[in-house]
């Protein structure tokens, strides 16, 4: 594919946490005021979404401080990013409301530490490795029907229902239950729930840097104490909080609940694995930084252990919450074990005050996290690429809502190989009539117009040729993706020669688009030479397109231009 043939790593590199590698670059009182500063931040957002996802997931809020507190700590401590926050994930909802209605809290604890178990072991045997091959529009999609089933669950509490019997699970019969229960609409929760949500919103846009959650929840508990309106609070259904930590002990096990609740394990697993390195992608694209997968597979695993042992439930990465921290200027690991020491602060003190805190205000937090998560522009862009993605994409999003997540995520999966063996089907067709086998001929009798080797483009240091061949697709993509960000040389241009690839998929395109925008934030150019027209549809639907880069016809016009662009940069 790209680039030179690369040492073996060790195993110890490979494991080795990303907390010493930061220690090892000299970690200074400047990098832990920054990690201090970035840590609270988080714990702030952190501290309301905790509570909401536990209650959403049919669990007490204080489970979801204890995920935080000691997942969250061990996530950052043990695992392979610099920036990734770990705590429970709004992604975990469905699951974990799932196994606790059919396997109770003591059956959600021993999946949780089941998983646990399933992550160290897929870590250790370097499946993380594999877990990044998830083809982009299977991620879409069912990130999306994850998205409209949280925000379906939170309608009883936005509105302040009152149903005749338990809420049903599926999504239809859900729906129909909450039509039927309509006039029996609570209009001081539903107005505490707009509240909130309006006020996330107004602050998101107008300041953004404030703690946009905790201001919302903290204004509509004071308006619900102080009116003293009829609304379900923590501490009328859950007693409040708990201002400690419980002692670790083991769940109650036996052979048959193993066997009972491993199904629910292996998608715990499978999902956190999925959501975790998606987190820690998310953090490279916005800081330039890699990630280990498969040390924060073994962290995850270590976490959830730990977090089963004191009572939480499912630890994973969380996009929102990282994202957050690396906004707020951290440094390394130490902000995110900051922040769960922050946590703990908060429960310690501030235990009573969360017994007034409306469940229609935490709703509304989950309300604007379903719409956050739902990921609509690039929906909306999958939809418009081609026929395969978009059946790709539906197929992962109507399982996930009507079936379940781990069929949307293997279905998806399979249906994105078939669709990449029907594309190769018909590049190859596209070169059929061609001679069996070819006489030899110069470089210049290329019909794509293939100079002879200029070693002048190998020794440039201004300008760096990268050649990508063959059919790339969301198999190749994670490792396109290594050889770029392996990159030691810091040019003025890169030029990506895509005169070879035949069919590109859109996970693919996605992660040219995040090679590009990293670059683009160290000042340097990018151009695309040789890019067929199907191959650039794709890559322009994803958002590579001018200013982020130059498409051109050979790798000869591209480095001409750079190189032009470059001396009249250069000129006083």
């Amino acid at each position: 594919m790209i680039g030179r043939t690369l040492p073996e790593p060790r195993f110890l590199d490979l494991f080795t946490p990303k907390l010493i590698t930061v220690f090892r670059e000299r970690y200074r009182l400047s990098d832990l005021r920054a990690d201090a500063v970035a840590g609270l931040t988080v714990a702030v957002v952190a501290l309301p979404l905790s509570m909401a996802i536990a209650i959403a997931s049919g669990v007490t809020p204080d489970r979801g401080l204890y995920t935080s507190i000691v997942g969250g700590f061990l996530v950052s401590a043990l695992g392979g990013s610099r920036f990734q926050i770990g705590g429970p994930a709004g992604a975990f909802i469905v699951l974990v409301l799932a196994t606790v209605q059919v396997h109770g809290i003591d059956g959600l604890i021993l999946a949780t530490l089941l998983s646990g178990l399933i992550l160290l072991l897929a870590g250790l045997l370097r499946i993380g490795t594999f877990v990044k091959y998830i083809p982009y529009p299977v991620t879409v999609g069912f990130t999306a029907g994850i998205a409209l089933i949280i925000f379906a669950s939170q309608i009883k509490e936005l509105l302040g229902l009152t149903l005749p019997s338990a809420e049903p699970g599926p999504l239809l019969p859900k729906l129909d239950a909450l039509w039927q229960a309509l006039p029996t609409t609570n209009a001081a929760a539903a107005g505490l729930a707009g509240l909130t949500i309006a006020v996330i919103i107004f602050l998101r846009r107008h300041r953004p840097h404030w703690p946009g959650l905790l201001v919302a929840i903290s204004l509509a508990s004071v308006l619900a104490h102080l009116l003293a309106l009829p609304v379900e609070t923590i501490g009328t259904r859950f007693g409040g909080i708990p201002d400690s930590l419980p002692a670790p002990h083991l769940p109650s096990t036996s052979f048959e609940k193993i066997v009972a609740v491993l199904p629910a394990a292996g998608a715990f697993a499978l999902l956190g694995s999925i959501e975790s390195l998606l987190s820690a992608v998310v953090a490279d694209s916005m800081t330039g930084r890699r990630h280990r997968s498969n040390c924060e597979l073994v962290a995850q695993g270590i976490a959830n252990v730990a977090s089963s042992l004191f009572g939480g439930i499912c630890v994973t990465g969380t996009i929102a919450r990282t994202a957050t921290n690396v906004r707020s200027g951290a440094r390394g690991p130490v902000a995110g074990m900051l922040h769960s020491v922050f946590l703990l602060m908060f429960m310690l003190l501030a235990a009573p005050l969360a017994s007034y805190i409306p469940l229609a205000a935490l709703a509304g937090v989950l309300a604007t996290v379903a719409w956050n998560m739902a990921e609509k522009h690039a929906f909306s862009t999958l939809l418009q690429a081609s026929i395969g993605d978009a059946v790709v994409l539906l197929a992962s999003f109507l399982l996930t809502i009507f079936r379940d997540l781990t069929e949307g995520i293997l279905i998806g999966f399979v249906l994105s190989a078939l669709l990449f063996l029907h594309r190769m089907a018909q590049a190859v067709e596209v070169e059929s009539a061609s001679l069996l086998l070819e006489q030899d001929s110069a470089d210049t009798a290329n019909g794509n117009d293939r100079r002879p080797y200029d070693p002048a483009l190998a020794t440039d240091r201004d300008v760096i040729v990268y050649r990508i061949s063959g059919a790339f697709f969301f198999g190749a993509a994670t490792s396109v993706a290594a050889a770029l960000d392996r990159i030691a040389e810091h040019p003025k241009a890169y030029v990506v020669d895509f005169s070879a690839v035949p069919v590109i998929d859109s996970t693919a395109a996605v992660t040219i688009e995040g090679f590009v925008r990293k670059t683009q934030r160290q000042g340097v150019a990018i151009y695309i030479a040789g890019a067929r027209s199907p191959v650039r549809r794709t890559l322009l639907l994803h958002g590579v397109r001018r200013p982020l880069v130059r498409f051109k016809a050979t790798v000869g016009d591209a480095v001409s231009d750079a190189h032009a662009v470059i001396a009249a940069n250069s000129q006083p």
